[in-house]
């Protein structure tokens, strides 16, 4: 054993590293999430009946070629978790991490979207401001790293603060993100994956795609890391 594995070892046993999951201490080269689950954390799944939850979200866009998320959400779960460690907690690792895992399960299926580039969902200047990042993005860039699909936080922007969406309903939900992104001129491509955390009712995502088409965008690809199951 080298030197720099003791020192980790001992950084370890002073101040043990946690699965981000279940609490338990990682192990070796183990990163935010351990061996176990990453193997057990519940997938979506390709063609399944979750899969088919997914496609009717978008059913009155059908410039949406596909739709896919990665882990199933539910209350109290290993998966919410993960995702208020990522949102909440300062995790960025976790964010990266997480991108990569799904952007490998989705080449190692073979259905990896061909599009030229992943765009994350903005933020308002505001929001971000007191997180201190952009969850998004950090999935994003795991994902590109994964996918070697480059990635842009550069493209949307989030033009007016909003209030959380968790609570509100759907048609609420709608109303709440009408026309708060806008498209920086002269960066709009033809094809897009768009990448988030969670999906719920679709409303942010979809009014992110309409933003996208009315500047010129015209097929999507929506990624989430996570379904929202109630």
């Amino acid at each position: 054993m080298n030197l720099k594995q003791l020192l980790l070892d001992f950084i370890d046993l002073l101040f043990p590293r946690c699965c981000q999951a279940c609490d338990q201490p990682l192990q070796g080269n183990e990163a935010c999430i351990c061996t176990l689950c990453r193997i057990s954390l519940p997938r979506v799944g390709i063609g399944g009946l979750h899969s088919q939850t997914l496609r009717f979200k978008f059913v009155n866009l059908p410039e949406v070629a596909s739709a896919y998320s990665f882990l199933i959400f539910t209350k109290r779960s290993k998966v919410q978790k993960l995702l208020h460690a990522l949102k909440y907690k300062g995790d960025k690792e976790l964010g990266i991490l997480l991108g990569q895992m799904f952007g490998q399960e989705l080449r190692a299926a073979g259905h990896l979207p061909d599009a030229a580039i992943v765009l994350s969902i903005p933020l308002h200047a505001k929001k971000r401001k007191q997180r201190g990042y952009n969850q998004s993005d950090l999935l994003a860039e795991g994902f590109s790293k994964a996918t070697g699909i480059p990635w842009s936080a550069d493209v949307l922007e989030r033009t007016r603060y909003t209030a959380t969406q968790t609570g509100k309903s759907k048609l609420e939900r709608r109303d709440n993100v009408q026309g708060v992104f806008s498209v920086k001129p002269g960066l709009c491509p033809k094809s897009v994956i768009l990448i988030d955390d969670v999906l719920t009712t679709g409303a942010t995502l979809e009014e992110c795609a309409r933003t996208l088409l009315a500047a010129g965008c015209r097929e999507f690809h929506i990624l989430t890391i996570a379904l929202a199951q109630h």
